[in-house]
This record gives structure tokens, C-alpha cells and sequence, in this order.
């Protein structure tokens, strides 16, 4: 009998180890599909441009050989392999980098299984750990681009529904007013208006990130009541005025949203810009055409000078003359009209961070993040899929002419007296005409942001005052991350050892010094700053492609500034509440303006993940 027994055992035995080897083979047949299907979505997200860009550089080098010398090609092809050759050691350090993080995570795992297989001929633990291989594989071969292309109705503004109040248009650009997301917020009418510039090629939706979440830089101002307006280009494809559009084309449009805004409110508006807007914004405010309509200035990552790039200004420094042109970067649509190309241009910023950015480190990265998690608990964060769901659909073709701008930017400094690379309407624009017109400017920068460096974003301060605001985080983060109400670096609060302002706080502090200049200058006047905005202006689904804005039902209140602005004198004896509203601003909330001395480090502010 216990022979039998054990007979009986010992073939259960070899019965399991069978099930477990055969397991083992069906494991890895199944992750080398989810491996190799997954390598190749990568791989096809970062070799379009390419293919993009190879179509556009032969045509390009089509014309340019004819033209120049062949000793001059000869030198320039050289130094651009010399060029691919350092982008090709990068590109591997950084896949055995990646690849070798996740093998360290795994590794524990894959001992413990051939111990196990070599030394008691049992393959349960190597079925277990293939078996998790499979599955976050799958993960990341599947169900995270499933999850990623799920929250496209939660992300951004959606317009098309409706919700937000179509104020005002051009032949370029649509004027939207942001409705809060929260149900129980009513816009002030007559509280401080607020004009939001979103970058170009990012898009406008990565400032409406998350609404539903509490996660939306524009939100931020809309939830405490205030007028909160952005600007939004129409889809390029279909605007031809927008594809030929010039910088002072782009002034002109943003001067007539400032006077509609501030007929419909009553006060000057906040100009606001996030990263390549906050660039072009300056460009506006310079060109004096801006004057009487705005009296405070926001800056968020907003790329300054970017000769001072660490990153970006090395790799185009890096290119031979020959090939650092815009010509490059330019595709040709059907009509004729020359446009620069979105998709290559966010390109070019993983060419930059190519490290970690070429197909099989960012899939091991991927890997990573999903290895940190519990077996069969991996979770996906709204916040996560909405990032990618911006980086894999949000790039936009942009204005040749608006494009040279920021060319220069990047490969002209800032002179000495402090006078930008560009011009509008003819004239030169000199930093120092802000602190003449006495416009308090917000700078807000992200520490670990590699997109836009800190020195980048702070190049104005060596000609000029103004407001400086760090945040953890990267480029996005004061987007993302920050715009949440009851994170550690609150826009609407002060954060940090340096106790730093938020933009929206900022903005807060603007109205209040308003209100305060208003009321020394006619207490009984100023309405109730509760009241609702009314205005029978039609939402964006009832309003056809082009019209003039209707006239609101009510006019708005009439006050010194708002004269001042239309050209008007100011009644006498009336002081004039944007001087006031500076001077007050400056006594109620101190700025924190200039750089650190030499050996005093900036005190930043907390850090929340990564």
C-alpha cells in the first residue's frame, strides 16, 4: 500500500511538472506576440515623422545641391553623420539603460523559478513568472492603449458640446469663454477677466486636462468666478488665413479680444500665455498695440531665450548650418500655401531626448511602470492615460511666419540692452517698455522641466523685474498635476519656503486691487461683485461659423479705466483705477523679483512624485 502511495504521488508529480513545463511554452509563445506586436506600435508612433521628414529633406536637398558648392554638401553630409552617429550611441546607452532597469525589477522572480526548475525539477514558479510576463506585456501592448483612447471624451475642452460661450472670432482664431466645471460657480461679471494664450503646436486642450477630475489650468480661474477666456485656433486645414497668418496678424486679433472682453466686463484683462503663447503674447504686449487693454501679464514655461536652452539650443547647435532651416521642417499643402509640420516638430523633441524616447527604452519603460504594481491589481491613472491621449493625438501645423519666431527665439539671444530677436509692425521690442508701462508680470517655471529649462524661462530677469514662481514637476505639470485645488502647489494659494504666488492667485490679487481702485474712485457705482454674468451671447453650438458678436442685453458698467481705454479723458478729479490697481497690487502681495545672489539657492517648493 505505500508503495502505491507513493507511486500514485510521484505521478501526480511528473503529471504537474508536465502541466507546469507545457505552461511554461505557452507563456513564452504568448509574450513574444504581445512583445513583438507592442514593438511595433512603438516603433511606428516614432518612425512616421521620420519618414515624414526623410520626404521633406529629400525634396529640400533636391533644390540646395544644385545650389551650392559640393565641397560645402561634402562637409555638411560628414558633419550631419557625425550628427546621427552620436543620436544612434545615445539611443543605445538608453534602451540597455531601460531594458536593464526592468531585468533588475523581474530578476528576483526568474531566479527563484530556475532554482526551482534546476535543483527540484518543479516548474511552478518559472509558469508564475512567465505567466506575469504575459500579462504585462498584454498590458502594455493592449489594454494601455485601450485605456489611453477611452478618456478622449473626458480630456480637453470639447467645444463641439456647446458648454462654453463662443464670444467673438476672426478669419484665424475663436474666442471661447470657460464655463467653470463646477455646477454650483457663477461666472462675476464684473470680476477681473482673464485671456488665456495656449501654445501652438501643443494645442488648447492640454489647459482644459481633466475638468471632471479638478484638473485644468483654465478651470482653476473659471471655478473662482472669474471671465476666463481663450484663445483657440481654428483647424489649420480648413483656415487658409490662418496658414499665411503673420505675427502682426496674430497681434491685431488678440487686440480685438481684449477690447470685446473688456467691453463685456468693464476692466482690463489679465494676459496669460502658456509656453510658446506666453512667448507670442510678450510679442504683443511689446508692440504697445495691447496698450489701455491689459494691465497684468502671466508666463507659464514660456521658452524666453532660447540660446539658453541646455537641451534643445545644443541639439539644433549640433545640426551643420546647412540644416538648421526651417525648410526642413515645412510641408506644402494641396492649395499651396506653406506650413510648418506639427508632427515633425514633436519629432524633433524626442530626436532630442532620443535616450529615452526611441521605441524599445520607451516600451521598457512602460514595462517598468506596470512591473512597480501588484500581480493582477495593474491600474491605470486617468491622469496617466490622459497624458499619453495629449502626446499621441495633440500636435498641430502652425504658421510659417508664427514658426520663424520662435526659431529666432532659439537661435538668436536676447541682446544686451534688452531687445528680442523679432519685430512687429516694424519696431524693435525691448523688454524694459513693461516696466514703462508698468505691467506686473508673473513668471512661472517648471523645476524639472527639460523642454523649457529653468534659464530659459527666467532670461527676461536680467533686464527687467518681475514675479518668479517655481513648481515641481516638468513642462505640463502646472497643467496637470498643480491645476488640482488640493494639491501641494495649488494655483489659487501660496506654496513653498519661498511662499509663492499661484497664477490664479496672482490674478485674485490683480481683481482685488481693482475693486479697491474702483471703490476709492466711486464707492456707490461699482455693482455687487456677485452678480451672475448675463449676456445674450450664443453658445458655440448655436452660432454659425461667422458672425458679429451680438450686443449684451445689459451695458457693462462704465468706470475711468474703461474711458481710458477707449480713448476718452478721464473725468477730473477721477484717479485712475489701473495705476491705482498697480500701485495697490505692489502694496498687498510683495513680489518675489530678480535672481538669487551668487551661493543663496532658491528655496523651491515641495515636490509631489515625479
Amino acid at each position: 500500500m505505500p508503495a502505491t502511495k507513493k507511486t500514485h504521488n510521484d505521478s501526480n508529480a511528473m503529471m504537474d511538472a508536465f502541466n507546469d513545463g507545457f505552461s511554461v511554452f505557452g507563456n513564452l509563445f504568448s509574450a513574444t506576440q504581445a512583445y513583438w506586436a507592442g514593438m511595433s506600435r512603438y516603433s511606428t508612433d516614432f518612425f512616421i515623422p521620420y519618414l515624414l521628414a526623410s520626404e521633406i529633406f529629400n525634396r529640400v536637398e533636391g533644390v540646395r545641391l544644385l545650389e551650392d558648392p559640393p565641397e560645402d554638401s561634402v562637409g555638411a553630409y560628414l558633419k550631419l553623420l557625425q550628427n546621427n552617429l552620436e543620436l544612434m550611441d545615445r539611443s543605445m546607452k538608453g534602451t540597455a539603460d531601460m531594458m536593464t532597469a526592468y531585468a533588475e525589477l523581474e530578476m528576483g522572480g526568474l531566479t527563484d523559478a530556475l532554482q526551482q526548475s534546476c535543483f527540484e525539477l518543479k516548474y511552478e514558479k518559472l509558469a508564475q513568472y512567465t505567466k506575469r510576463q504575459v500579462e504585462l506585456l498584454e498590458m502594455v501592448t493592449y489594454r494601455y492603449p485601450e485605456t489611453i483612447n477611452a478618456i478622449e471624451p473626458e480630456f480637453g475642452f470639447h467645444f463641439e458640446r456647446g458648454e462654453h460661450v463662443l464670444l467673438d472670432e476672426t478669419d484665424r482664431f475663436l474666442l471661447y469663454r470657460v464655463a467653470p466645471s463646477l455646477k454650483q460657480v457663477k461666472t462675476r461679471a464684473d470680476a477681473k477677466p482673464v485671456l488665456i494664450i495656449p501654445p501652438f503646436v501643443l494645442g488648447a486642450n492640454i489647459l482644459g486636462f481633466l475638468p471632471g477630475e479638478q484638473r485644468s489650468y483654465a478651470h482653476c480661474y473659471a471655478n473662482q468666478g472669474f471671465p476666463t477666456y481663450i484663445r483657440v485656433l481654428k483647424d489649420i486645414d480648413s483656415a487658409p488665413a490662418l496658414q499665411v497668418m503673420t505675427p502682426e496678424e496674430d497681434t491685431l486679433d488678440t487686440r480685438r479680444f481684449c477690447e470685446a472682453i473688456m467691453k463685456e466686463h468693464g476692466k482690463p484683462v489679465t494676459l496669460n500665455g502658456y509656453c510658446q503663447g506666453g512667448y507670442t503674447a510678450l510679442c504683443n504686449l511689446l508692440s504697445g498695440r495691447l496698450d489701455g487693454l491689459v494691465d497684468a501679464f502671466i508666463t507659464c514655461v514660456s521658452p524666453m531665450d532660447g540660446t539658453r536652452s541646455k537641451g534643445l539650443a545644443y541639439f539644433l547647435s549640433q545640426l551643420p548650418p546647412q540644416f538648421n532651416n526651417l525648410s526642413y521642417g515645412t510641408k506644402i499643402l494641396p492649395n499651396g500655401n506653406q506650413v510648418a509640420d506639427g508632427k515633425l516638430m514633436g519629432w524633433v523633441y524626442k530626436l532630442k531626448s532620443i535616450d529615452h524616447e526611441i521605441p524599445a527604452a520607451a516600451f521598457s519603460r512602460d514595462l517598468s511602470m506596470f512591473a512597480r504594481q501588484k500581480d493582477g491589481e495593474y491600474t491605470i491613472s486617468k491622469t496617466a492615460a490622459a497624458l499619453n491621449y495629449w502626446l499621441q493625438n495633440e500636435r498641430y501645423d502652425l504658421p510659417l511666419e508664427i514658426t520663424r519666431m520662435s526659431f529666432a527665439s532659439y537661435n538668436v539671444p536676447i541682446t544686451e540692452d534688452g531687445t528680442l530677436p523679432v519685430q512687429l509692425f516694424g519696431q524693435k521690442l525691448n523688454l524694459k517698455r513693461l516696466k514703462e508701462k508698468k505691467i506686473p508680470w508673473l513668471i512661472c517655471y517648471g523645476i524639472g522641466d527639460d523642454l523649457v529649462e529653468k534659464e530659459t524661462a527666467l532670461a527676461p530677469l536680467d533686464f527687467i523685474d518681475a514675479e518668479v514662481t517655481p513648481f515641481p514637476k516638468g513642462h505640463v505639470a502646472i497643467a496637470t498635476s498643480w491645476s488640482s485645488p488640493d494639491s501641494a502647489c495649488a494655483l489659487h494659494k501660496r506654496f513653498g519656503d519661498g511662499n509663492y504666488r499661484g497664477p490664479v492667485l496672482f490674478h485674485m490679487d490683480m481683481d482685488a486691487a481693482l475693486n479697491k481702485a474702483a471703490d476709492e474712485a466711486a464707492p456707490k457705482s461699482r455693482p455687487a461683485t456677485t452678480a451672475p454674468v448675463k449676456t445674450n451671447v450664443r453658445t458655440a453650438a448655436q452660432t454659425p461659423v461667422k458672425q458679429s458678436r451680438p450686443a449684451p442685453k445689459t451695458p457693462p458698467r462704465k468706470n475711468p479705466g474703461e474711458s481710458a481705454a477707449k480713448g476718452k479723458k478721464v473725468p477730473t478729479g477721477a484717479k485712475n483705477p489701473v495705476k491705482l490697481a498697480n500701485a495697490a497690487a505692489t502694496k498687498t502681495a510683495p513680489q518675489k523679483s530678480g535672481k538669487p545672489k551668487a551661493g543663496s539657492p532658491v528655496s523651491e517648493p515641495p515636490k509631489e512624485g515625479k
